[in-house]
């Protein structure tokens, strides 16, 4: 296993330039109260970025992308390239510009993976691009299955969410780090989706244990934000007072 001595920064563009930003559709908040349909079209994907995940409209599988290719993750376990026409209600993504780079040489487990890299990153204020690619011991994954009308907030539609685990398998893990102020907005931490080296299947990861990868961040300074044009989310209820609560349940580690 390397140690911090071991990082490589990267050097970095125009601060100011879309390379430097996470564009944000939507809010976590919505997605909690039942907002499960979005205007904003995957074919626009290249305009924002070449790289980011999200889910699709009525929670229809979870959005995985890096290096401009960007896949459906369902919940029978497949994984399909996205078309346009595809509409999501919430996603994130950014121009993948790699700022540092770091070698994990062995068995490491999720939480001394994240206590490794916070050792590495120059704050926890700012916004991060992670990229992991290697060989996986252990990955745990859900994709919460389709939701019909009407819609129950996310933290009912979770509970019946399938869940898969992958064993030595080889792939890419990718998504953001959020800083905590930004919570409901994004989701603070670490926000993972993963998927095989085939391109056969993956989904949000709950947990992995690395055997060996190369991860890859980028550092971003700004976040656009981009609010639905929908009734359904002008009428939504936006001031759960539990809401990082609710964050906590739908996006971790079933019980």
């Amino acid at each position: 296993m390397k140690n911090a001595s071991d990082i490589q920064v990267m050097g970095r563009g125009d601060k100011g330039s879309p390379e430097d930003q996470v564009y944000q559709v939507s809010t976590m908040t919505s997605l909690l109260d039942g907002v499960y349909d979005g205007d904003f079209d995957m074919a626009d994907i290249p305009k924002f970025g070449d790289f980011g995940i999200g889910t699709f409209n009525k929670l229809d599988g979870e959005l995985i992308g890096f290096d401009g290719q960007f896949y459906r993750l369902r919940g029978d376990g497949t994984a399909t390239p996205v078309k346009s026409g595809d509409l999501s209600p919430f996603c994130s993504f950014t121009f993948f510009t790699p700022d540092m780079t770091h070698t994990i040489d062995g068995e490491m487990t999720r939480e001394e993976f994240e206590q490794e890299i916070a050792s590495l990153l120059p704050s926890k204020n700012l916004f991060y691009a992670i990229r992991l690619d290697g060989v996986f011991k252990k990955v745990q994954t859900r994709t919460v299955e389709r939701q019909e009308k009407p819609y129950v907030p996310m933290i009912e539609a979770v509970k019946t969410q399938p869940v898969f685990n992958f064993d030595d398998i080889q792939g890419t893990i990718a998504g953001f780090w959020t800083p905590g102020y930004a919570n409901g907005i994004a989701v603070s931490g670490y926000h993972l989706h993963f998927i095989d080296e085939g391109r056969n299947s993956g989904g949000h990861v709950f947990d992995y244990v690395i055997n060996d990868c190369k991860v890859t961040i980028s550092q971003k300074m700004n976040m656009n934000l981009k609010l639905p044009n929908t009734a359904d989310f002008f009428n939504a209820n936006l001031d759960n007072p539990n809401f990082a609560k609710d964050i906590e349940t739908t996006e971790g580690s079933p019980e």
